[in-house]
């Protein structure tokens, strides 16, 4: 899944998208599924995952199942 990280509302220089894309991509990585269908065809998920450093994230992003939009990402406290 391509990440689509234009125009967004948290810094990359705190949270790398390599970090991003770990945290997605961990097997053990827990993801709610969205409440309602959206008429666009994009589904907002929320996640929470780990990168490779141990470095624990909750993301909130939409994907149509090719590319992924990430809104926020924040640590886990």
């Amino acid at each position: 899944m391509e990440l689509d990280l234009l125009d967004v509302h948290f810094d990359l220089k705190d949270i790398k998208p390599r970090e991003i894309e770990e945290a997605l991509e961990d097997p053990f990585s827990v993801r709610f599924l969205p409440d309602r269908d959206r008429s666009d065809g994009e589904t907002r998920y929320y996640a929470l995952g780990r990168t490779v450093e141990d470095r624990y994230l909750f993301l909130c992003f939409w994907t149509d199942g090719k590319k992924a939009r990430v809104v926020a990402v924040r640590d886990l406290t």
